[in-house]
């Protein structure tokens, strides 16, 4: 009886995505990128990404406010306070990833919780060389600037779980965006995600919907700072536009089972479904759907009080249509690794990931560390 309920809750909201993703597509000034705030698909959490960032049917901690708001009000959720922090470096350093969040239950019962989730990727000190040729045509050095590109992301949730419907727990995200290149262009967003998951026994299913109403990015672009040079180059001055994010839907399941009685072994498996168009690397694409798994696993080690203490991980994400150095497409398959140890109110989690291509060595170390408070 309650997997109907989590059935008609998966019903709904496809149908509201579904209506939302069709309006708009005719606005003159509004544009619907397959790739837009891409940054919001990276992930958070050294756990998650060590295994292959496949949490959305399992996930039940701070970390919920990105992966799936209603584990924050799910059966396992933490009773107290939670602090989380990840900082990640990718391309040799040039890019900084951190992700900060804070989650609580606001009633005695744990049924109903709130968080805050808050992202920042960015690139600091690019060289504007925009000025550096002088009127006469020489070149000054001393007319060399530098700027930062950010993408940053607030999510507030919030979730609850339905006293009647055991297992079962409901959230959402209020999402503000800002996008900054330098003084030459910013976007302010606005955008909504509805989420569900339920647990039966050691069954666990996760379902969300992000952007269900479309995530609006407004663009304004400062043209003073750069119309001159585009227009010299031979390039289009961009004009300020409406940028949508089409709705996609994130579909988990996880499965977990004592291999001992000091072992336990936690099986996860996510599949994104983007509603934007045929993602040119999706493994699965066709009639303006593309479908993109992720899966993973965590051997987590029970202390005499069985309470999780120390974790080990592996996963795979990215999985990717891709040509090898002969142009044929083959499929890429990302592996992920990670660990984690619990020391009191403590946990601490390390992952190494790939975050490019097979071809090229672009993995990266990501630490994370999440504390609760009594």
């Amino acid at each position: 009886m309650y997997l109907r309920y989590f059935c008609a809750t998966l019903a709904l909201v496809l149908s509201i995505s579904s209506i939302f993703s069709q309006e708009g597509q005719d606005a003159p000034s509004t544009s619907a990128p397959k790739y837009s705030n891409e940054f919001l698909k990276i992930g958070i959490g050294a756990r998650a990404f060590g295994m292959g960032n496949a949490q959305v049917g399992i996930i039940d901690d701070v970390t919920a406010g990105y992966w799936n708001p209603a584990g924050l009000s799910a059966e396992n959720a933490p009773v107290y306070p939670e602090v989380s922090l990840m900082h990640a470096s990718y391309f040799a350093n040039i890019a900084s990833y951190n992700y900060v969040g804070f989650s609580m239950p606001i009633d005695s019962s744990t049924n109903r919780s709130f968080g805050v989730t808050v992202i920042r990727l960015g690139i600091d000190d690019i060289p504007n060389t925009l000025n550096l040729v002088e009127p006469d045509g020489s070149i000054n050095y001393d007319r060399i600037q530098s700027f930062s590109t950010t993408d940053f992301a607030a999510l507030f949730s919030y979730a609850w779980a339905p006293q009647r419907v055991p297992g079962l727990s409901l959230g959402t995200n209020l999402k503000i965006i800002y996008r900054g290149i330098g003084r030459f262009a910013n976007a302010w967003g606005f955008g909504l995600d509805v989420a569900a998951k339920y647990s039966r026994k050691n069954l666990q299913l996760g379902l969300m919907v992000t952007d269900v109403t479309n995530t609006f990015n407004a663009w304004t672009f400062n043209t003073e700072t750069f119309e001159e040079a585009f227009i010299n180059t031979g390039n289009v001055v961009p004009q300020n536009s409406i940028e949508l994010t089409r709705p996609a839907v994130r579909l988990g399941v996880g499965y977990d089972f004592n291999v001992t009685r000091r072992l336990n072994l936690l099986l996860a498996l996510d599949n994104d479904l983007y509603l934007d168009g045929n993602r040119s690397s999706a493994i699965i694409k066709g009639n303006g759907l593309s479908l993109e798994p992720r899966a993973g696993m965590e051997l987590a080690y029970l202390n005499s009080q069985y309470r999780k203490v120390a974790f080990l991980r592996a996963g795979v994400f990215n999985l990717q249509n891709i040509k090898d150095v002969d142009g044929n497409e083959v499929l890429g398959l990302f592996p992920t690794a990670g660990v984690g140890v619990v020391v009191k109110n403590f946990q601490i989690d390390y992952a190494l990931a790939n975050i490019g291509n097979l071809s090229e060595n672009l993995h990266t170390h990501i630490v994370s560390l999440k504390f609760h408070i009594q």
